[in-house]
């Protein structure tokens, strides 16, 4: 078999994995407009398009395919460095880097058209190439210096091994198997930069990831902070500025006999007390937890005609003002659901203290339904109350067993 046609056939399937990695980056690119991305791809497209050239050379003996060759080879080391560089350090591209390939382009046509010695282009180009590779390791290993990233660790060493690779290519150059050793450890090589390219990216967004729910973690719990304190300044406003003013009203009218309009204030003024406890009860900030549960499942059973259990250890005292406010607002919640969906004749509310944590649980008689109850509003707010002090929240359901939820947080917790 020709020599020639085996080795452009080696060359060939190296060309074609690296056009598939081109256009995997360059998809990747498109997805998320990371400018990395694009030069990764843009650096295994110039590489593809090398080992086009390098195959085409000893077929035609034309001296135009060494030069593209050598040119190509130095675009893709300057923009796998590029890469290094836009992901670790966020570098943005400027024309003005646009001098190093005129350096690239000047140097190859200086050593191949003008010095024409094919040992010193070969030793120069591969100089040039370990310098630069080397530099791309080095920006790798101070990547993982600073983020202990185990796939920057296989990067910088990737880098590093492919930089010794260009210091031998001059020697295996005379070799009869020259170009099936350069095949076989470039295809290496680019495998491992490959999947520590890839894993880099995964972890980078992993961090990312989780960066923004620790984010949106710290906003809900903003949001639910912000949200109480505009509930106690509207319940202080209704019950002193409101109520204060319909009671001088209903005085006022029994003084004058107006027994009707009296009344008619009466009603107002009960329900503004009543809109008052549901937005920030004044008895929890007065007296404390237990005294506020209970208010509440009086006012509940007068209401709703439901009858409330309380089963609470009449010892816990401590609460934290975080967790008094969480414990009050899912029985609040829970109660305001039995009322609407249940169709209950009874529920059960208990606080107990556990190993190290505080238990609620909330039961109802009433209808259930099958399967996972559907996440509405008031029950993924209860879920984002108890997770932001670091507990769980389970509820389940089942046809004609009714609700119940459980709900566990650590004792002294706060957010």
């Amino acid at each position: 078999m020709d020599r020639v046609f085996v080795e452009c056939s080696a060359l060939g399937f190296q060309a074609v994995l690296t056009t598939l990695l081109a256009l995997a980056y360059l998809w990747l690119w498109r997805r998320q407009r990371r400018p990395y991305f694009l030069t990764w791809s843009l650096a295994w497209t110039f590489y593809a398009a090398r080992l086009a050239f390098l195959s085409a050379f000893p077929v035609e003996r034309q001296i135009v395919w060494l030069f593209a060759n050598q040119v190509c080879t130095g675009f893709v080391a300057l923009l796998l460095l590029l890469a290094a560089v836009q992901f670790s350090r966020g570098v943005v591209w400027r024309a003005r880097y646009l001098w190093l390939g005129a350096v690239v382009l000047a140097w190859c046509y200086t050593t191949i058209y003008r010095i024409g010695n094919r040992e010193f282009t070969a030793v120069s180009a591969a100089l040039l190439l370990f310098a630069v590779t080397l530099w791309t390791a080095f920006v790798f290993w101070r990547h993982q210096r600073a983020t202990r990233s185990g796939s920057a660790l296989i990067l910088a060493w990737s880098f590093l091994l492919w930089a010794l690779h260009h210091l031998d290519s001059p020697l295996v150059h005379s070799l009869a198997a020259a170009t099936f050793y350069m095949v076989f450890v470039d295809v290496l090589i680019i495998v491992a930069v490959t999947i520590g390219t890839l894993f880099l990216v995964l972890g980078e967004e992993r961090h990312k990831l989780a960066m923004r729910t620790i984010q949106l973690e710290q906003l809900t719990r903003l949001l639910l902070h912000a949200q109480e304190d505009e509930r106690r300044r509207i319940a202080r406003e209704l019950h002193d500025e409101a109520g204060q003013v319909l009671t001088a009203v209903k005085i006022e009218l029994d003084l004058d006999g107006r027994k009707q309009a009296s009344e008619m204030v009466a009603r107002a003024l009960a329900q503004v007390r009543d809109l008052s406890n549901l937005l920030r009860p004044s008895v929890l900030d007065d007296l404390g937890l237990l005294p506020a549960l209970r208010a509440m499942a009086e006012d509940f059973t007068r209401r709703a005609q439901v009858d409330v259990a309380l089963a609470i250890d009449e010892g816990l005292r401590g609460f934290t003002p975080e967790q008094e406010v969480v414990i009050y607002r899912v029985v609040q919640e829970a109660l305001t659901n039995v009322a609407r969906h249940a169709g209950a004749r009874q529920v059960r509310v208990g606080l107990q203290a556990g190993d190290r944590q505080l238990r609620l649980t909330i039961e109802d008689d009433g209808r259930g339904a099958p399967g996972e109850p559907t996440p509405q509003l008031g029950l993924l707010g209860m879920r984002e109350r108890v997770t932001a002090l670091g507990g769980t929240l389970a509820i389940a359901a089942s046809p004609a067993q009714g609700f119940r939820l459980e709900a566990r947080i650590p004792a002294g917790a706060t957010p």
